[in-house]
C-alpha cells in the first residue's frame, strides 16, 4: 500500500490553521498531527509542504457538466479537469442536460458515464417535474446527492409550477431537496415589460431587473414555508438577494433543516460589472447590486450562508451573444472557484477557516456524505496543496473547461493551486494531469 507524507505544511481544517504533516496510506488518510510528529516508516513519497497551505478537497454541489446529450460545450472529461485543476475533488451534477435526469435509468446512465470519463468523485441529482413524484420512494438514498427542483424558469419540463405537485415532492422526498428560486409570474411581467421598451432583446443591464429581487424573494419564500410545514429537508440554491437571507437562520447545520447556498458569481460581481464583461456574466438568477453582494459577503461570517458553490454552466461563447433575452445563462467558473476564495480572504473579507468550512466541511455535513470534507484520520485522502507565494494569471490557454472561455479571464489570483489529490492519488500537479482513474462515486449516510 502506497504512503504519501505531507510534511510542514500549513493545515486549514476544522476551524484550525496550524503547521503539520499529513499521511496519506493507500485511499485515505492515516494521520495528521500538528508539527512533524508522524513516526514515518517504509513512506514511498515525502513531499515538502512548507509555505503551502494544505486543506481538504473543495466539494462543489451545484454543477452542469452538459453531459450527456450537451457535449458540444462541455463533457464530464474536460469538466472534472477543469474542476481538479481549481482543487475541487467532488461534484454534484444538476440534471438538465439531454435527456433530463428525471428517471432513474437516467441517473443510473450518468453513473455509468461517470466511471469511466470523470477525474474527481461523483453525484447526481434526480430532476423533479409535475409528474414524476412517484420515483422519489424507489430512490436509492445512498447513491443520490438529492432532487432538483425548478421553482421557476427552467428547460424542458422540470419547471415545477403546479402547487398541490411542489406541496407532494416536499412531503415524499426522502433526501435533500435543492431549488432553484425564482417566481416565474414575475418574470414573465418583467419580461413583457421590457420587451415593449426595447424589441425581442433588451440590453444585458436589464437582466437583473427581469429576474428582479421580488421573483427571488417569493419563490424563496415559498420554498421555506413549504419545507416548515412539511418538515422536508431544504437547500436553497445560489442567493442573490440581501432580502433573501431573512428566511434564514443562523445556526449551525446540525441544528436545523434549512440551509442556503451562495455561488461564487453573486460574491465577486455586481450589476456595474455588466458594461465591461456584458452576457459573459448573464447567469439565472441574475447577478445584483453591489449592496446586496456586500450582504451576501457578510453573511459568510454567520450561518445564513452555509456554503459556497459554483453553479458552473459552460456556454460556447457564440451561445452567449446577444442580450438579456437571447444570450444564454450560465458561465464556466470551477477551475476558479477556489482562488476566488482565496481572493477574498487576501482582501480580509473572509478568513481561510470560513473559506474551508464553506467549501469543503459544509456540503459534507448538509448532503450527509461518507468520510469526506474533513482532514481527518479514516477519511478519504481527497486534498489540495495550495501555494499563496505564487500568483496565478489566467489567460485562455490556461482554461480547461471545453467552452475555452471564462470571466476570469485576465484576472490576477493571489495564489495557485499546486496539487490536488483525490483518493490519494496525486491526480493534478503543477499544471498536469498524472492520473484518470482515482475517482470513486460518493455515497451519503441516510
Amino acid at each position: 500500500m502506497n504512503r504519501t507524507w505531507i510534511k510542514g505544511a500549513t493545515i486549514v481544517n476544522e476551524g484550525t490553521t496550524y503547521v503539520g504533516s499529513l499521511l496519506i496510506e493507500g485511499a485515505y488518510i492515516k494521520e495528521v498531527k500538528a508539527g512533524s510528529q508522524i513516526a514515518m516508516l517504509d513512506t514511498d513519497i515525502v513531499i515538502d509542504a512548507q509555505g503551502y497551505l494544505l486543506m481538504p478537497g473543495v466539494i462543489d454541489d451545484h454543477v452542469h457538466f452538459r453531459d450527456p446529450g450537451l457535449t458540444h460545450k462541455a463533457d464530464m472529461i474536460s469538466e472534472t479537469e477543469a474542476a481538479v485543476a481549481g482543487g475541487v475533488t467532488s461534484f454534484m451534477d444538476m440534471p438538465n442536460c439531454v435527456p433530463q435526469t428525471t428517471t432513474l435509468e437516467a441517473l443510473e446512465e450518468k453513473h455509468a458515464m461517470a466511471r469511466e470519463k470523470s477525474l474527481i468523485n461523483y453525484s447526481f441529482y434526480l430532476g423533479a417535474t409535475n409528474n414524476n413524484v412517484h420515483l422519489l420512494r424507489d430512490l436509492d438514498t445512498s447513491k443520490v446527492c438529492g432532487v432538483k427542483l425548478f421553482m421557476g424558469a427552467s428547460t424542458g419540463n422540470m419547471l415545477v409550477d403546479r402547487k398541490e405537485a411542489l406541496r407532494k415532492i416536499f412531503e415524499e422526498s426522502p433526501i435533500l431537496i435543492a431549488t432553484h428560486c425564482e417566481d416565474q409570474g414575475v418574470i414573465r411581467i418583467q419580461t413583457e415589460h421590457y420587451k415593449q421598451l426595447y424589441g425581442e432583446d433588451a440590453p444585458i443591464e436589464y437582466h437583473p431587473y427581469i429576474r428582479n429581487e421580488e421573483a427571488c424573494f417569493n419563490s424563496s419564500q415559498l420554498a421555506v414555508e413549504l419545507a416548515r410545514e412539511t418538515g422536508a429537508r431544504l437547500y436553497v440554491l445560489h442567493l442573490t438577494t440581501a432580502r433573501e437571507l431573512s428566511l434564514f437562520i443562523d445556526k449551525p447545520i446540525a441544528e436545523k433543516h434549512i440551509t442556503a447556498e451562495v455561488c461564487i458569481p453573486h460574491l465577486m460581481y455586481t450589476e456595474e460589472d455588466y458594461r465591461t464583461l456584458g452576457s459573459k456574466i448573464k447567469c439565472n438568477p441574475a447577478i445584483k447590486t453591489q449592496k446586496d453582494r456586500e450582504q451576501l459577503r457578510k453573511a459568510l461570517h454567520t450561518n445564513l450562508i452555509d456554503v459556497v458553490a459554483t453553479d458552473h454552466a459552460p456556454h460556447l461563447l457564440a451561445e452567449k451573444e446577444g442580450g438579456a433575452f437571447k444570450a444564454t445563462s450560465g458561465m464556466p467558473y470551477i477551475q476558479f472557484s477556489l482562488l476566488s476564495m482565496l481572493e477574498l480572504v487576501e482582501q480580509q473579507i473572509i478568513d481561510l477557516p470560513t473559506v474551508v468550512q464553506k467549501m469543503c466541511h459544509a456540503p459534507a455535513e448538509i448532503y450527509q456524505i461518507d468520510k469526506r470534507g474533513y482532514l481527518r484520520e479514516g477519511y478519504y485522502a481527497d486534498l489540495v496543496l495550495v501555494d499563496r507565494t505564487r500568483s496565478c494569471i489566467v489567460t485562455k490557454e490556461d482554461i480547461r473547461s471545453k467552452c475555452g472561455w471564462s470571466p476570469a479571464e485576465g484576472k490576477i489570483f493571489p495564489a495557485s493551486v499546486h496539487a490536488t489529490f483525490v483518493n490519494g492519488k496525486l491526480v493534478y500537479n503543477k499544471g498536469k494531469i498524472l492520473h484518470r482513474d482515482a475517482a470513486q462515486p460518493l455515497l451519503f449516510h441516510r
